[in-house]
C-alpha cells in the first residue's frame, strides 16, 4: 500500500470516529440541559443508534455493496448526515429530537462498514495493515473529546456543529478516496445473509452459545456507561468531564495491545471473566466515588473502560472469528455485531433510561425541588447485572484453551 493511500485512509478513519465522538458522548447531558429531556427519552435516543446498527447490515449488504462504489455512497451519507446534525440543534422538543437522531444514525452506521470496505480494498495484508489505519479512528475520538473539553462546549449545541463540520469534510474527502467498486448484481445477498444467519450453525457449539447469550446480556451494563456516565460526572461536579472521559479511550488503546499476548496464555474464558469483573469494579467505583474525597474512584471507573471493552468485546470478536472459521467468518461477525450493538444495546438503552428515571431526586421525593439523581442506586443496577452475567458465565461456560490468536483485526465498533 502506497504511503499516500495510507495517509488518505488514516484521515478517513480519523474523521469517521471524530464525528461519532463529537456528539455521542455528551448527547445525554445536552438533552438534559437544553431539552429538559427525561432519562427515558435520553435512553431511547441512545437506542436509536442500536436500531441503526440492526438495520445497516441490510443496507450495506443488499444495496450499497451491490450497486454503488463504497467511497461515493459514504460521501453522500456523510453530507446528508452533516445537514441533520446541524438541524438537530434547532429542535427544542426531545421527542422530535429522537427522530432526528434516529434518521441521522441510519445514515451514519452504514459508513462504519463502508469505511472498512474502502480500507480493506487497498490492503494486501489486512491483518498487519488495518490496525495501523484503524488506530487513527481512536485518535479521532480522543481529539474530539479533548476539543469539547478545551472549548467548554459539552453542554451546548456546539458539539453538534463540530460533528456536522467534520461530517461535511469527510463527505467531500470521501469522493477523493481510492475507488472501491461495487460487487455488482451477481453478488448474491439476501436479508438472511445480511443478518448473518449462516452463522447460526455456531449455536450447536454449547460454549459459544453460552458466550453469545452473555455478550447480549453484558450490553445492558454497557448501555449505562454510554448513556449516563457523562451526565453523572457533570452532576457530581467533575470539570471538563468529556475531556476526562477520553482516558477511557486511551486505556482502550493500551489494553488492546495486551490481548494478543494474553489470549493464548490465560485462555478465552479468563479473558472474558476479567472483562466482566472490570464491569463490576467500574460501577462500584462510580457508586461510591465523589469529587471531594473519592475522585480517584471516578477516574478509575473511566480508565477501566479499556479492560471492560477490550477484554470482553474485542476478545469476543476474536473468539467468534476462530470458532466460525474461514467460510462463515463474515457472517459470524455480522451476527455478533447485530446481537450485541444492535439487540443488546437496544434493550440496554431503554432499560438504563428507565432505571435512571426511577432514581431522579424528583421521583424519590416529590415534596422537594431537588434536581439530579441518586447515582449510587443507579450504578448498583449495572453492577448487579454484570455480577449476574459473571456468575452465569462461571457456571456454564466450559471451553478448553485451544483457540489461537486471530490474525485479522476485529471489526471496530463503539469506543
Amino acid at each position: 500500500m502506497k504511503s499516500a493511500t495510507g495517509a488518505s485512509l488514516s484521515l478517513m478513519m480519523f474523521l469517521e470516529y471524530f464525528v461519532w465522538g463529537a456528539w455521542y458522548v455528551t448527547v445525554g447531558t445536552y438533552m438534559k440541559v437544553n431539552l429538559e429531556a427525561s432519562d427515558a427519552q435520553i435512553g431511547a435516543t441512545y437506542g436509536a443508534l442500536a436500531i441503526a446498527t440492526m438495520i445497516s447490515p441490510f443496507f450495506v449488504g443488499m444495496v450499497a455493496d451491490r450497486y454503488f462504489a463504497a467511497q461515493r455512497i459514504m460521501g453522500v451519507l456523510h453530507l446528508l448526515g452533516a445537514a441533520l446534525l446541524f438541524f438537530a440543534t434547532q429542535i427544542g422538543n426531545p421527542n422530535v429530537f429522537y427522530w432526528i437522531i434516529l434518521f441521522y444514525s441510519l445514515l451514519y452506521m452504514p459508513t462504519i462498514a463502508l469505511s472498512n470496505s474502502v480500507a480493506f480494498g487497498q490492503m494486501n495484508d489486512p491483518g498487519k495493515q488495518f490496525p495501523w489505519i484503524r488506530v487513527f479512528g481512536t485518535v479521532g475520538w480522543i481529539v474530539a473529546g479533548l476539543l469539547i473539553g478545551a472549548l467548554g462546549i459539552e453542554k451546548t449545541g456546539n458539539t453538534f456543529y463540530m460533528a456536522a463540520a467534520a461530517s461535511a469534510v469527510l463527505g467531500l474527502v470521501s469522493f477523493f478516496l481510492p475507488n472501491t467498486p461495487p460487487k455488482g448484481k451477481s453478488a448474491e445477498q439476501s436479508a438472511a445473509g445480511a443478518l448473518g444467519t449462516e452463522a447460526f450453525v455456531l449455536f450447536r457449539n454449547r460454549p459459544y452459545l453460552i458466550f453469545f447469550i452473555a455478550a447480549i446480556l453484558v450490553c445492558i451494563p454497557l448501555s449505562f456507561y454510554y448513556g449516563f456516565a457523562n451526565l453523572f460526572l457533570n452532576e457530581v461536579g467533575m470539570e471538563n468531564a468529556a475531556g476526562k472521559m477520553i482516558l477511557g479511550q486511551v486505556s482502550e488503546a493500551v489494553f488492546i495491545l495486551a490481548i494478543p499476548f494474553l489470549f493464548n496464555r490465560i485462555g478465552v474464558k479468563n479473558m472474558l471473566l476479567l472483562g466482566m469483573v472490570a464491569w463490576i469494579l467500574r460501577y462500584l467505583c462510580f457508586a461510591y466515588g465523589n469529587i471531594e474525597t473519592g475522585s480517584w474512584m471516578l477516574y478509575a471507573g473511566i480508565v477501566l473502560h479499556g479492560i471492560c471493552y477490550d477484554f470482553f468485546f474485542v476478545t469476543g470478536y476474536m473468539y467468534t472469528e476462530k470458532k466460525a472459521g474461514q467460510q462463515i467468518k463474515n457472517a459470524a461477525q455480522g451476527l455478533f455485531t447485530f446481537a450485541t450493538y444492535g439487540l443488546g444495546m437496544f434493550i440496554g438503552t431503554y432499560f438504563s433510561g428507565m432505571i435512571a428515571g426511577m432514581y431522579t431526586l424528583e421521583a424519590i421525593n416529590p415534596f422537594t425541588n431537588a434536581t439530579g439523581h441518586n447515582w449510587t442506586n443507579i450504578w448498583y443496577v449495572p453492577a448487579f447485572i454484570a455480577a449476574g452475567v459473571l456468575l452465569y458465565f462461571l457456571l456454564f461456560f466450559k471451553e478448553k484453551n485451544t483457540v489461537g490468536v486471530a490474525t485479522a483485526a476485529p471489526p471496530p465498533m463503539q469506543q
